[in-house]
């Protein structure tokens, strides 16, 4: 079976002994849940991130998505999101083994991914509508995470090997501290969690739909920070803020709430990727610099 290095690396670096052991049982998994389910693999996809997933067809031809990830809160988190969703905004779970960390989604065909458009003004305009379309109240069960959860990472880097090197400044951190709590608890609703350019895609039955909800309990800003932050490659601080300014005019938001979330979010995410030990951190954080400064100058 193939797994990818760059996969493995990946599972590895984020999961560390949890991971090496769920992928030294992934081909077993894989072979289990093929034969009890009565389908049969066409490959994995192309830009495996920290699931493993295939593109697959049942008995009757039918095709599907199998996703395979480490059992635990934040796969069961993803399959309540789904559920939540209804179908609407958002792809279809049709069979799922929580314990196993197992699910069969429906394939969104042919698949394009947002990220594949290059009119960065069509971009944001269909992102805009998937973003509408997954709006949901919190949930009263209580059960999912909030981004207070998420943020305690900060913390963690106030007392990591990467605080003392500096990587990150101190006073970015104390700042997204600070912003995150200024708006927390404002207006909190389900959030997807990680709805960026390759988590949105095009279906010919549903149109633009989203894919791999975290499902995460917050401010809705928050929702808004991974497109933010993502596919930034020629003039990337021009794109980000035409994004900010496109997102606050279409979506009727406060442009300061927007970059005080985005600067909170994005150090977070610069941390993260520190710890797994993704050299693509810079990027986050190069956004959160970007993001105090247009705070500082919308202050003045």
């Amino acid at each position: 079976m193939e797994i990818p290095s760059t996969f493995r690396d990946k599972i590895i670096g984020a999961f560390r002994e949890e991971g090496s052991s769920w992928l030294a049982g992934l081909e077993q998994l894989v072979a289990t849940y093929l034969d009890k389910w009565g389908l049969t693999s066409l490959g994995p996809v192309s830009n495996l991130s920290y699931n493993y997933v295939l593109k697959v067809v049942d008995e009757d031809g039918n095709p599907g998505i199998l996703k395979f990830g480490l059992a635990g809160r934040d796969f069961s988190n993803e399959v309540r999101a789904i559920e939540a969703y209804g179908g609407t905004g958002c792809a279809r779970i049709l069979k799922t083994d929580i314990d196993n960390g197992v699910m069969l989604l429906e394939q969104l065909i042919p698949g394009t991914m947002l990220s594949q458009l290059e009119d960065e003004e069509q971009i944001i305009e269909k992102y805009i509508k998937v973003w509408k379309a997954i709006r949901r109240p919190r949930p009263s069960d209580g059960e999912f995470p909030s981004l207070g959860h998420w943020m305690e990472g900060l913390s963690r880097y106030q007392n990591s090997k990467a605080h003392l090197d500096g990587l990150i400044s101190e006073e970015l951190v104390l700042k997204a501290q600070s912003y995150f709590r200024e708006s927390s608890s404002e207006n909190e609703e389900l959030l997807h969690g990680d709805l960026h350019h390759e988590n949105i895609l095009y279906s010919d039955v549903h149109g633009w739909f989203a894919i791999d909800p975290k499902g995460v309990v917050g401010n809705p800003y928050f929702d808004l920070v991974s497109f933010l932050t993502n596919q930034l490659k020629d003039n990337p601080q021009e794109i980000l803020e035409l994004r900010i300014n496109r997102l606050c005019d279409g979506l009727s938001l406060e442009r300061l709430k927007l970059l005080k979330a985005a600067l909170a979010l994005s150090t977070l995410y610069a941390f993260w990727a520190v710890e797994d030990g993704d050299p693509d951190w810079l990027r986050p954080y190069q956004c959160a610099e970007w993001f105090l400064k247009w705070i500082e100058e919308d202050r003045e």
